[in-house]
């Protein structure tokens, strides 16, 4: 971002899981985040949040109109949850991008958008993000905005939801805490890219504070196969049984998401990852019969 633009940046889906570490790594630059989501999430009465989707164009206008910068991260989750339902997710992922892509536009200011690393996947969440990465590739060509791509890859961490979308380290910790089956579908050779939450964070806030063109990677570039990160948990955890499930609808088997190059910033191990986010599945597990 230029020196003279505002310090209030605007975080779409900033009540969700991404969102809340990009205000922190917002606020640790001192800029000023705007949360903006159609949830309604207690958090500190000191951030300033906007209530609206991205889906009705004329909220997204009032709201870009006020800040210096915007990092879109409001999406429809899920790969087997979206295909049978699709219309949810190019609704918000493709005509909500371009309600974001259109605001920015008229108001000049930079953006950062968070695509996938599973762009080819031929199911609707990676279908609408990588669509409405092309799209804002175009606005940056056809009409000289400044929006950023960064593909992110398996982000974990504290605060991840176990459901109702189902990601691989909540989904593997939680059963392994209970002693109970964590199931891998498939035959569990498929490689992840794992990128610790953190870690992502401050590449998308250096992204739009370097208005960086492009596309940018965010990953480890380290190949882990799904078998090893069940390993992984389960011998962090010191329990649990691993067992095998066919592959979910919209997912491939065999597939191999990783980034290249991967970026200087996703530092984190694996293993120093999951030693910060077990602990946070643990106290929650003591505290609610719910997850």
């Amino acid at each position: 971002m230029a020196s003279s633009a505002s310090r209030k940046v605007l975080i779409t889906g900033g009540t969700g899981f991404i969102g809340q570490w990009v205000v922190t790594a917002l606020r640790a630059r001192e800029f000023s985040p705007v949360i903006f989501d159609r949830h309604y999430v207690p958090r500190d009465p000191t951030t300033e949040t906007i209530m609206g989707s991205v889906s009705d164009k004329v909220a997204v206008d009032h709201a870009v109109s006020g800040v210096g910068g915007v990092i879109h991260l409001a999406a429809q989750l899920g790969t087997q949850e979206t295909v049978e339902y699709p219309d949810f997710a190019f609704e918000t992922n493709v005509r909500g991008s371009l309600n974001v892509f259109g605001a920015v536009r008229h108001y000049g200011v930079p953006a950062v958008y968070i695509s996938v690393g599973n762009y080819w996947m031929d199911n609707p969440y990676s279908i609408s993000k990588h669509t409405a990465e092309r799209i804002a590739l175009m606005f940056n060509r056809e009409h000289g905005t400044q929006i950023t791509i960064v593909r992110g890859y398996n982000a974990y961490g504290p605060g991840q939801k176990v459901g109702p979308v189902r990601k691989i380290i909540p989904n593997f910790i939680v059963p392994a805490l209970k002693d109970e089956a964590i199931t891998i579908y498939g035959d569990g050779t498929q490689i992840m890219d794992m990128i610790y939450v953190a870690d992502l964070a401050e590449i998308l806030v250096d992204a739009l504070e370097q208005s960086q063109e492009g596309v940018i990677e965010a990953g480890t570039g380290r190949p882990t196969t799904v078998h090893l990160i069940a390993e992984k948990v389960r011998r962090a955890v010191g329990k649990g049984q691993l067992t095998f499930a066919p592959m979910r609808p919209g997912e491939t088997e065999h597939a191999i998401v990783l980034a290249n190059p991967p970026h200087p910033k996703a530092t984190t191990t694996l293993e120093e990852g999951l030693d910060r986010t077990i602990p946070y599945y643990a106290e929650m597990l003591e505290t609610t019969d719910h997850l």
